[in-house]
């Protein structure tokens, strides 16, 4: 014990590591369907340092390293994240897109230095707004996602006051996340973007089937993926190009020509039931509620450890169709649908 002439006494704990703690001083908690990165950023405001530096904190480069650490989940950086937040290494995984069966409909994220270099990291301002704690979603950055279940609206990949790509993980300032990282225009202000009905209904549907397909393992067996990614040739809209490779107006403009015709182009397969099975979806609108349940009960079954090869099909896929196609006959009541994930 110490006394300081005209000041407090001081006393010095024998048991002082049990008051000290590796947690960083502030943890927040991952909202549900959270991209791993959009976590990330604001760990790092909530303490105090801007999205960008705090990548050091991590062992990164000056590069950028949001894309590196959603689609790589490096040891390293993970291990840090989970030290210092408690936050536990399956729950991190579930958060990063590591081992997606979708990668290849995710859309690329780049920095070289060129305005006009594509950073496809898309948004819905409303749900931004409504977020007590704005995060961005893993959905938003398939490439087959266009549009908003929730609020019926088109989602934004460009800031509507400069035009500049979003891109969240170039933050050098302390800001958070939904500002403008060239103008600092808050991007929860950006107006809605209108799409029709018919264009909204295509895009559940397809996210529908490719995530239950996904989910029981049939998707690296199929062409779904190559006929997703030729969807710009197939509406004769961008000829050659991928659908990765267009920014989200391109892509909605895409779904209005698709949305006019025939599904044949989706539907086909060399499985029949499988055929059967995303034709029902199709008819239907998206998937009934039981079927959107047990998803969710597969997702969870599926990631609830870190895989160390690549996962076995959770499900035979025809036992999952044959269930649902018995639902589809004997449709119930659906209540409303939550924000789906990846």
């Amino acid at each position: 014990m110490t006394t300081f002439e005209g000041g407090p006494t001081i006393a010095i704990r024998a048991r002082y590591d049990e008051l000290v703690s590796d947690r960083w001083p502030v943890v927040v908690r991952p909202q549900p369907g959270e991209l791993l990165s959009s976590w990330v950023h604001r760990l790092a405001f909530a303490n105090g340092i801007a999205p960008r530096p705090f990548g050091r904190v991590l062992g990164f480069s000056a590069g950028m390293w949001s894309p590196s650490l959603d689609m790589n989940f490096q040891t390293d950086a993970v291990n840090i994240l989970s030290a210092h937040t408690g936050i536990s290494l399956p729950k991190l995984f579930t958060m990063s897109l590591k081992g997606s069966p979708l990668k290849r409909l995710l859309l690329p994220l780049r920095d070289d230095g060129r305005r006009r270099s594509s950073a496809w990291l898309q948004l819905c301002p409303q749900c931004l707004a409504e977020d007590p704690q704005p995060y961005f979603r893993r959905q938003w950055r398939l490439s087959t996602r266009i549009s908003c279940p929730h609020h019926r609206c088109g989602l934004r990949d460009r800031c509507p006051s400069c035009r500049s790509r979003i891109a969240a993980f170039n933050q050098v300032e302390l800001v958070p996340q939904h500002f403008c990282v060239t103008c600092g225009y808050d991007l929860r202000q950006a107006s809605k973007v209108s799409v029709s009905p018919s264009v909204r209904s295509l895009d559940q549907c397809i996210h529908d089937i490719c995530r239950l397909e996904a989910i029981t393992g049939a998707v690296p067996s199929n062409s779904l993926i190559r006929r997703l990614l030729a969807i710009p040739d197939i509406c004769s809209q961008y000829p050659a190009a991928s659908l990765v490779s267009l920014s989200t107006s391109a892509r909605i403009r895409c779904f209005v020509r698709l949305a006019m015709r025939p599904n044949d182009w989706l539907i086909e397969d060399d499985n029949a039931v499988v055929a059967l099975w995303r034709r029902s979806i199709l008819s239907a609108d998206g998937h009934a509620s039981l079927i959107g349940l047990l998803a969710n009960a597969l997702e969870r079954k599926g990631l609830r450890h870190l895989p160390t090869k690549r996962p076995q099909p959770t499900t035979e896929l025809s036992g999952l169709l044959t269930a649902y196609l018995s639902l589809m006959e004997n449709p119930r009541p659906r209540p409303a649908r939550t924000e789906p994930s990846i």
